[in-house]
C-alpha cells in the first residue's frame, strides 16, 4: 500500500483513517499545555519549527492517545495473566518512532517522552535511539560499509533485539551503547541503563523493518509505532539546511569528525550536502525507510513548513 501526498486517501480500501490537522486538534484534552516555550526550545532539533501551537494541536492529542493505548495494554496483560493463572508482572509499553534523516523524528520522540511522563499512568518514560546500536566505525570499515551508515546492515540488529526483548520481558535493567555525533562513533566506555520504565520509546531510521528469514524483528516487540513523513523534496531541503547549520556550529569543534567541512564556502557546503543526500540518505529513504511506512500504527504527515498537516491512524 502507498500513502500518497496528493488527494485524499480512500479509507475504505486502506487500514488507515485520515484525520485533518483541524479535526485532530479538536481531540486535545481541555487542559493547558504542560510545556513552556523554554521546554520547547530545549526539545527542538536543528531546522525544526516546533512551537506551543504545534504541541497543543498535534502532540498533546497524540500523547493522550498513547496513554489510552498504554493503559489498555496494561489491562489486557493483567487479564491475560489472570486467565492463565500466572502472577502478573508489569511490562513496559514500547513505542517505535521511525522516519527519514532530517524529518524531525528525534524531536517527536523527545517531545513524546516529556509529554507522556506527565500522564498519571506513565510517569517513567525512557528514550533510546538506535544510533547506539550502529556498529563501531572500525567494524563498518572492515565490512566495507562505512559509507552506508544508517542502512539496515550498519546496525547490530541482534544487540538491539536483545535489548528491547530484555526491556519487554520486565527485566530489572538493561543497558544500551552510546553514540557520539561529535566523534561519529560508538563511545566504548559509556552505556545507557534503563530500569523498568512504564514506557520505552525507541527512535531510529529503520525501527519498522520487518523480520528477515522468518526470524524476529525489533518491530515485533513494539506496542505502538509512529512514522514521521514528508515529501522527499522537503526532506532534502531540510537536510541541506541542517548540514549548513552544523557546518557553522558543531563542525567548527576541532574534535568533530566533520571538522574538515567547517571551512567550506556556503556553495561548497551545499554541494557536499547534496552529494551526501543523493548518494546515501535518499537511497536509504527510498529502499529501506519509506517502504516501512505502511507498517506504522500512526503516520504524522508534515508540510513544507515542518508543521503536521494530516494524521493517519490505523483502524482498530
Amino acid at each position: 500500500m502507498r500513502l500518497e501526498h496528493t488527494g485524499a486517501i480512500n479509507t475504505h480500501t486502506t487500514p488507515f483513517v485520515e484525520i485533518s490537522r483541524a479535526e485532530w486538534a479538536e481531540l486535545a484534552p481541555t487542559t493547558k499545555s504542560p510545556l513552556t516555550e523554554a521546554d520547547i526550545e530545549s526539545l527542538r532539533g536543528l531546522g525544526d519549527r516546533l512551537d506551543l501551537k504545534e504541541v497543543e494541536d498535534v502532540y498533546i492529542p497524540l500523547s493522550r492517545l498513547l496513554s489510552i493505548y498504554a493503559t489498555g495494554a496494561r489491562k489486557l496483560h493483567r487479564d491475560t495473566t489472570d486467565f492463565l493463572g500466572e502472577r502478573a508482572t508489569t511490562t513496559p509499553f514500547v513505542i517505535g518512532v521511525a522516519g527519514s534523516v532530517a524529518v524531525g523524528k528525534s524531536t517527536v520522540a523527545r517531545l513524546l517522552q516529556m509529554l507522556m511522563a506527565r500522564w498519571e499512568d506513565t510517569p517513567r518514560v525512557e528514550l533510546v535511539t538506535t544510533d547506539g546500536f550502529l556498529y563501531p566505525n572500525a567494524e563498518l570499515f572492515r565490512r566495507g560499509i562505512l559509507d552506508r551508515k544508517g542502512f539496515p546492515e550498519s546496525y547490530d540488529r541482534r544487540a538491539l533485539l536483545r535489548f528491547v526483548s530484555k526491556i519487554k520481558s520486565g527485566a530489572e535493567e538493561a543497558t544500551a551503547p552510546v553514540y557520539s555525533h561529535l566523534s561519529y562513533d560508538i563511545l566504548p566506555d559509556e552505556e545507557i541503563v534503563v530500569r523498568q520504565p512504564d514506557v520505552l520509546i525507541v527512535e531510529g531510521l529503520n525501527v519498522l523493518q520487518p523480520p528477515t528469514r522468518g526470524g524476529l524483528a525489533v518491530s515485533d516487540l513494539f506496542d505502538f509505532t509512529i512514522y514521521v513523513d514528508a515529501r522527499t523534496a522537503d526532506i532534502a531541503s531540510w537536510y541541506q539546511e541542517r548540514f549548513l547549520s552544523l557546518q557553522r556550529g558543531a563542525f567548527t569543534d576541532p574534535d568533530s569528525y566533520f571538522h574538515r567541512y567547517s571551512q567550506l564556502t556556503e556553495e561548497e557546503a551545499r554541494a557536499t550536502a547534496q552529494d551526501f543526500w543523493e548518494r546515501i540518505n535518499l537511497p536509504n529513504l527510498e529502499e529501506n525507510i519509506r517502504p516501512t511506512r505502511s507498517r506504522a500504527t500512526l503516520v504524522l504527515r508534515k508540510s513544507a513548513n515542518h508543521a503536521v498537516s494530516t494524521v493517519l491512524l490505523r483502524k482498530i
